[in-house]
């Protein structure tokens, strides 16, 4: 499991997953396994010699809009609850409420003062990084 307050995992956030998928794949060589969610929608781990190495999380789908293309890190922590009640009274804007990714782990979407988004993750205990 990764260490609290380590990086744990990264996704880049498209409205064209085609798009990116074969630049990272024609530039860094990178292939894709797709895996479907909850909601229906495919999300692509990216992988790297066989290793997952990130994501490719769409964003051409409903209550999305607007959501800028870009890299989101996600931050290990013990307990993503009380870290996240810190950070808010800290100045960040919890983004959507806690949510749990079964085998995977327990998540936030935080926008850090000055207008940072970020995840934090509470990874489950018997899992190494995948898709969130």
């Amino acid at each position: 499991m990764t260490g609290h307050g380590h990086f744990h995992w990264t996704e880049f956030v498209t409205r064209d997953p085609e798009r990116f998928k074969t630049f990272y794949a024609r530039t860094v060589g990178w292939t894709y396994e797709a895996q479907t969610q909850p909601d229906g929608e495919c999300y692509w781990v990216a992988l790297a010699n066989g290793e997952p190495v990130g994501g490719i999380f769409p964003t051409n789908r409903p209550g999305l809009e607007g959501v800028p293309d870009g890299w989101m890190p996600y931050l290990a922590v013990d307990d993503i609850d009380a870290r996240v009640a810190k950070a808010v009274a800290a100045g960040a804007q919890l983004m959507k409420p806690i949510f749990d990714i079964p085998n995977v782990g327990r998540l936030a979407i935080l926008m850090q003062p000055g207008g940072v988004g970020v995840g934090w993750i509470t990874p489950t205990q018997d899992q190494s990084p995948k898709s969130t």
